[in-house]
């Protein structure tokens, strides 16, 4: 039986046994982490598998999107950033708001990105402006998986002259010293750990599909995107995201409450305007159904257990983090092996729940 180590506050010895009763579960090592913030406090701090330890790090992915976006959130807060602008990053009429919605059309493009190319989220971005979109741009929505960080990249570039990563680093990284990184350093890669295959893969999507083309199934599998030293060290906004759960977790931890003597990052309005439902209906790559808010995971509607301004967004192993502005509490979940949608995570999130309320 695989151990679990680390610490919980009093009050949330049974995210520890949830936690336990799922690596016990395991018939392989998932190499997993979890964290969580109540009201600006570390109160679950715990870590299983060989190579694991609480100050691991690996390849996060579509959690990257969540730290991206909360760029968006302080700067549209901060009145840099409008949501109801015409979007400069795409060339036909479309606003931001519906950008960050996953309703442009460009999901990926004719032929597929190289690893070299998806790393880079000016060269997704310049790949994109000579596409057709995949349907008409605003009229529908669809997980755009691999390029929805470039997008919103352009778009920041093009309003402030500055890139995600780089207000990433110099608003939430650097001031909060969250261990989740957009570029991880070259010293830190001694503690990086290797993503590893799912035990049980999912069917292959039919090449053609949107699910194929917004995956860029025809170039590369995530899990070499995942494993390649060049996404970790440019960090691209969508997937390339480098960390732990604790990164992951204090850095929501920062948004939405007040956080080593700071106040909270993200206004009560701001959280609310973007942990709302906006891109309702059914997702034309995914199949779900009422799936984003404002960049963020309509989470709410897959996991009961979360309010409803909860803001975050799940990625590709069945790492998860968001954060629950109502109950006050932060989470961070990570792990190595790929366990796509992470089920574990509605045991582990409601037991989170149900101790921050006792």
């Amino acid at each position: 039986m695989t151990e679990v180590r680390g610490s919980v506050a009093p009050g949330f010895e049974p995210v520890r046994e949830e936690f336990a009763a799922f690596l016990a579960a395991e018939p392989e090592d998932p190499g997993a982490q979890l964290a969580v913030y109540r009201d600006g406090e570390l109160v679950v701090d715990l870590w299983g598998g060989d190579e694991a330890a609480g100050d691991a790090l690996t390849g996060v992915f579509s959690v990257t999107k969540g730290a991206a976006h909360l760029v968006a959130a302080v700067l549209v807060q901060d009145g840099v950033f409008d949501l109801d602008a015409q979007a400069r990053s795409v060339p036909f009429p479309l606003t931001v708001r519906e950008l960050l919605g996953h309703r442009v059309g460009l999901i990926g493009v004719d032929g597929g990105l190289t690893i070299e190319e998806a790393a880079d989220d000016r060269i997704v971005a310049a790949r994109l402006a000579q596409q057709k979109p995949f349907w008409e741009p605003g009229t529908a929505y669809g997980y755009h998986g691999l390029v929805i960080g470039a997008l919103l990249d352009a778009e920041l570039r093009a309003v402030t002259g500055r890139s995600v990563q780089q207000w990433y680093t110099e608003r939430l990284r650097e001031p909060y010293g969250l261990e989740l990184w957009m570029g991880l350093p070259e010293d830190l890669e001694p503690r990086f750990r290797p993503l590893l295959p799912a035990l049980h893969p999912a069917p292959p999507a039919d090449p053609g599909s949107l699910l194929a083309i917004a995956f860029n199934l025809e170039q590369f599998d995530l899990l070499d995107f995942g494993n390649t030293r060049l996404v970790r060290s440019l960090g691209p906004s969508s997937a390339g995201g480098v960390g732990n759960a604790r990164g992951a977790a204090r850095m929501y931890a920062a948004a939405v409450g007040p956080l080593d003597g700071r106040p909270a990052l993200l206004r009560a309005d701001t959280i609310t305007e973007f942990a709302t439902p906006y891109s309702l209906g059914t997702d034309l790559v995914t199949g779900q159904e009422d799936h984003f808010a404002l960049g963020f995971e309509n989470l709410p509607a897959e996991h009961a257990y979360l309010g409803r301004r909860t803001i975050g967004h799940t990625g590709a192993t069945g790492s998860v983090a968001w954060a629950d502005a109502d109950a006050g509490v932060a989470y961070g979940y990570v792990r190595r092996r790929f366990g796509y949608p992470g089920p574990e995570n509605q045991r582990l999130g409601a037991a989170v729940i149900a101790a921050a309320r006792r």
